[in-house]
């Protein structure tokens, strides 16, 4: 007993420490795809937060593994190798649903670059959200810089500055400010990134999914170690408990 003991112990820990990392990918996720995230049609804004949630949790219950193992109580180790089991499964669900759904993903970020362009002087959210993006990723517009030209901030634009028409784009596109500040381009459009951010955030974010997804699959499946473990050890706890006594 006192080797599985030792085993589950060490595996509580490994979980501990995967509730940290999940914790850390979680406080990542809220600060680096936040805006990512307001532009999605989808409703994903609050992966960030479930990412944190579980980390949280897994965190606590890392630790019960570690004390169930310490104090050798079956109703310990059954709770504990439950929890486990409801891990395993949720931990698929949420790889698989990242993997299979990603493509969902890319579409609500279309969608949702196309209304953040067209509401750009009316949503301030969504207004800074892409001017965030735009200088991370140095890019411009959905799928080039030409789908500013029709939007009703660049026509506000060259209201404003009488006599051109070669269209606008926000400060955001421009790789200097120079020549470029929200002023009318000139023939040539040297001064901005042209590439269109839709393919750009979809690659980010779908490196990022896959990265999170497999990690989530690797910490799901790890669960199966720790469940087989806490049965085990249970089991042996059982055998050796002293029959009763019959009166």
């Amino acid at each position: 007993m006192s080797l599985l003991k030792i085993l589950l112990m060490a595996f509580s820990f490994i979980f501990w420490a995967a509730g940290l990392v999940m914790l850390t990918v979680g406080i990542w996720a809220k600060i680096s795809l936040e805006e990512y995230l307001v532009l999605s049609t989808n409703n994903y804004p609050n992966t960030p937060l479930i990412l944190l949630a579980t980390g949280g949790a897994v965190l606590l219950w890392g630790f019960l593994g570690c004390i169930s193992a310490a104090v050798e109580k079956q109703c310990l180790l059954r709770t504990y190798g439950l929890f486990l089991v409801a891990v395993l499964i949720a931990g698929l669900a949420a790889g698989l649903s990242a993997l299979f759904y990603r493509r969902d993903i890319a579409e609500g970020f279309q969608s949702g670059l196309q209304n953040a362009v067209l509401s750009y002087s009316e949503d301030e959210e969504k207004a800074d959200a892409l001017d965030a993006i735009q200088r991370a990723l140095h890019c411009c517009g959905v799928h080039s810089y030409r789908d500013w030209f029709e939007s009703p901030w660049s026509l506000e634009q060259q209201e404003n500055h009488l006599g051109h028409n070669n269209g606008s784009v926000p400060s955001s596109c421009c790789k200097t400010r120079k020549g470029c500040h929200n002023s009318p381009l000139s023939q040539k459009v040297l001064t901005i990134n042209r590439e269109g951010c839709f393919k750009k955030v979809c690659d980010f974010v779908s490196d990022n999914m896959f990265y999170i997804a497999t990690v989530t699959l690797g910490l799901a499946l790890m669960q199966i170690v720790g469940i087989v473990l806490s049965c085990l050890l249970a089991t042996k706890i059982n055998h050796q408990m002293p029959d009763a006594v019959p009166t």
